[in-house]
């Protein structure tokens, strides 16, 4: 049994949280599947998973190798995107999506150039703040903002993005300099809020000296755009929560200034949301690839993150 497609199914379990499920996903049997995690299991000397008749849960030793696992199948999907780039002439469309933020300033100033690379391919961008669907809205590529819903998915994540609360002078200047998560609270702080229809009450979930904490906030601003929650904030409306390349440039002018830096927002992850297929389509993972090498060197600072015009 190839120890490659023991990993392979490891990952499968691991990120399903069944033996079933990923017997499925992988298109073997319930059997074949739990045969190679103890093929796996006897190879590295330690148990992968907790097994009882209900249920499956992952060891520490489980979710130390799911960490390294993960890089593995990421470096061989690498390393055949580049084969089928010097093998295989790319065409057709592309269907991505993005948030809008990430659209505007990071995306879509790099599909020119790949687009001059690959004149054969077309890339059709959708920009949302809201939630989507790979499946049902016939995405290739989804990149995105926090945790993604659907674990039948593959994630590859591209960085833990800071951020941070700010507002203009003209609404400090009204409302006070609010020192912590608290003072939001207790001072009734407008808040601007990104929501969508069927959201659940918002909070924000701030760090604190005792650790995490979500903050019921309030507001009378809300919008399923977070551009348009940027310009609230700009003309002295409230105070916004913001990956801080969104807002750098504002910050850099002084037309927004940072508020609460006692307790900021936790980092958010920015990753790329993938189906799960043996033979992923090539275009796809290029095109993946080529935009994280793009978005990591801005977020090192070695290219510039774009504003919108």
């Amino acid at each position: 049994m190839s120890y490659f497609d023991n990993i392979r199914t490891f990952v499968r379990v691991y990120e399903l949280g069944s033996m079933s499920a990923a017997g499925r996903d992988l298109r073997i049997s319930s059997a074949v599947t739990s045969s190679r995690i103890s093929q796996l299991e006897e190879r590295l000397g330690v148990r992968l998973f907790q097994r009882t008749t209900r249920s499956l849960s992952p060891t520490e030793h489980g979710k130390s190798f799911y960490r390294g696992a993960t890089e593995i199948l990421e470096a061989v999907e690498s390393a055949e995107a580049k084969i089928v780039n010097v093998t295989e002439k790319l065409k057709g469309s592309l269907y991505v999506a993005a948030p809008l933020g990430v659209g505007r300033r990071l995306i879509a100033p790099q599909v020119p150039d790949f687009l001059a690379e690959y004149p054969e391919v077309s890339v059709r961008l959708r920009l949302t703040d809201r939630k989507v669907d790979l499946t049902t809205e016939g995405l290739d590529l989804s990149f995105f903002l926090g945790q993604p819903e659907d674990s039948t998915l593959r994630i590859r994540k591209i960085a833990d993005v800071e951020r941070l609360l700010c507002a203009a002078p003209s609404y400090i200047a009204r409302r006070g300099m609010p020192a912590d998560g608290d003072a939001l609270i207790r001072d009734g702080h407008e808040c601007l809020n990104l929501r969508f229809p069927g959201a659940q009450e918002f909070q924000w979930r701030l760090e604190t000296p005792e650790g995490p904490r979500r903050f019921a906030v309030t507001g009378r601003y809300e919008s399923d755009d977070g551009d348009v929650l940027t310009d609230w904030a700009l003309s002295g409306q409230g105070i916004v929560m913001k990956p801080r390349f969104e807002v750098a440039e504002h910050l850099a002018s002084g037309a927004l200034v940072e508020v609460a830096q006692a307790s900021p927002p936790e980092p958010i992850q920015m990753a790329c949301l993938f189906s799960h297929r043996r033979q992923q389509d090539p275009k796809a993972r290029i095109f993946m690839e080529f935009m994280i090498s793009r978005i990591s060197d801005a977020f090192a600072g070695t290219s510039p993150v774009q504003e919108p015009r």
